[in-house]
């Protein structure tokens, strides 16, 4: 396959990078495609201009002469007049909302001026639960055999493993339409080999469809040296940077944090641990553990992102923190961001973890997220390495910059042309 050679047709929700911080992920994926020399089409539903070197890339319209986006408006109208949102209703009975079926008809009229004969592949890119470039996609049958879905989370909600047991009004219809999906297309991406797995178990008709692209890294991404006031570079700052959903429960760590510094009180003149979250559930401990403990550090609010990777790429540590459950199939969108700095990683979850998968059963840094002894064990560790290397510590996990790196894009469409035959 000559770099060359693949024309490649990328439908997103959304490209947004502050919207969704999984439209970060998305970009750079894209932008992986442009490392590797694939031409490239984009059509983005952003609603906004969006401007990336190396490729065409097109804004899709509103369309807003059909029934949906007249429902969808009325709906609007309804629930300021009457204060009743009737959303969960509508879901409910059809699966999806009003807004949904419009915005997937606009998606859909960009696509249907786009002609399947000039491209290797169409490439349906999503955010959150949206998938609405997905269904866009499905709606047409000319594309069915060049159609790569690439999915990012499970869907419906109630195919998340525990400890998330939502069932979303609709979950039925919801499940149908990836039923379908899962027939048609001829390979199914996804940034995690266990979520293939994993949804395969759901979608039997998924089998041996899966290919994995991880998230990458982006080479354009640098540390531009400007940190928050709390943040000093010098200290041996333990760094979690992510929401904390009521799984992802930070409280072990931060009492193990302030056992090692019981134990070695020569380390609270260096040690940090830096929480840089929005509010959550467990704010009220956490802010009267800092007032009792300074060397425990919360961020007044979420950082923009600049400032959040400029943090990541000179912490001691960077923690990786997923919900307590059996397994976690999925890869964080942070991942990539930890392993371009280099510096070892602090990852708190289940046995079954993608994260662990990739860093080795070996790898020393690992803790169920509530195994407080070994956390603070691992703080420990850590703590002296820094020490006794001067701060020239890393992540020493043989080939994971590659694992990273747009090169993987090269075996991932080899895989994908024997699955299209």
């Amino acid at each position: 396959m000559s770099k060359n050679s693949l024309h490649i047709l990328v439908i997103a929700d959304t490209l947004d990078t502050e919207k969704s911080s999984g439209a970060k992920g998305r970009m750079a994926l894209i932008q992986g495609f442009v490392d590797q020399g694939y031409a490239l089409k984009i059509l983005h539903y952003s609603r906004k201009d969006v401007f990336i070197n190396g490729a065409t890339v097109v804004s899709i319209p509103e369309n807003k002469s059909n029934w949906s986006y007249i429902k969808a408006k009325a709906q609007i109208i309804f629930q300021r007049i009457t204060g009743r949102n009737i959303n969960h209703w509508v879901e409910s009975r059809k699966g999806f909302s009003y807004t949904h079926d419009y915005d997937v008809k606009s998606i859909k009229a960009a696509i249907q001026k786009e002609s399947p004969e000039k491209y290797d592949y169409a490439i349906a890119l999503s955010y959150a639960s949206s998938f609405r470039a997905h269904k866009a996609l499905l709606q047409l049958r000319q594309w069915h055999h060049k159609f790569l879905p690439y999915i990012h989370d499970p869907f419906p909600m109630h195919s998340y493993p525990r400890p998330y047991d939502w069932v979303e009004p609709g979950h039925q219809k919801k499940r149908d339409f990836f039923i379908q999906l899962y027939k048609v297309a001829p390979a199914i991406i996804y940034p995690s080999k266990m979520l293939g797995d994993w949804m395969e178990s759901y979608y039997p008709t998924g089998k041996n469809k899966a290919v994995t692209i991880p998230h990458l890294m982006v080479k354009s991404l640098k540390d531009t040296g400007v940190y928050p006031s709390y943040f000093d570079i010098s200290k041996f700052n333990i760094l979690h940077a992510g929401s904390l959903m009521s799984a992802r429960n930070p409280l072990h760590l931060i009492h193990a944090f302030v056992a090692f510094l019981k134990e070695h009180p020569e380390a609270k003149e260096d040690a940090r641990l830096v929480m840089v979250t929005d509010d959550s559930i467990f704010h009220p401990e956490m802010k009267t553990k800092a007032r009792y403990h300074t060397q425990l550090l919360l961020s007044p609010d979420k950082e923009p992102f600049e400032l959040t990777y400029n943090m990541q790429q000179k912490a001691a540590v960077n923690v990786v923190l997923e919900a307590k459950g059996p397994l976690s199939p999925f890869l964080p969108g942070k991942v990539p961001h930890c392993v371009a700095a280099n510096k070892p990683i602090l990852l708190l979850g289940p046995y079954y973890s993608e994260t662990r998968r990739i860093l080795g059963k070996e790898y020393s840094y690992w803790s169920e997220i509530d195994d407080t002894d070994a956390i603070q064990e691992a703080l420990t560790s850590l703590y002296k390495d820094w020490k006794n290397r001067q701060g020239k510590t890393a992540l020493e996990v043989p080939g994971i910059n590659s694992y990273f790196s747009s090169v993987v894009l090269k075996d991932a469409f080899v895989q994908i042309a024997s699955k299209s035959l």
